[in-house]
């Protein structure tokens, strides 16, 4: 496994944008992305944030079950 960039809540928004996510809404300092498919409808909170912590970078690929690599650091 590769390294986590540092990347900001919009960042995280267009990279779930390329997998099939859209915004639903924006409440305060959070966008609100989802997807609908066969399966039902996963939805991801991203704070709108300019550094994302790592825990919360990670909290956000284990819900949206995008492949981590996405998100990594491109050697």
């Amino acid at each position: 496994m590769g390294k986590l960039r540092v990347l900001s809540g919009r960042e995280v928004c267009r990279i779930l944008a390329d997998y099939g996510f859209s915004e639903v809404r924006r409440r305060g300092s959070h966008i609100v992305m989802q997807r609908r498919d066969s399966d039902g409808t996963v939805t991801v909170p991203v704070p709108d944030h300019k550094e994302l912590r790592t825990g919360t970078l990670l909290s956000i690929v284990r819900q949206s079950g995008i492949p981590r690599s996405a998100f990594e650091e491109i050697s």
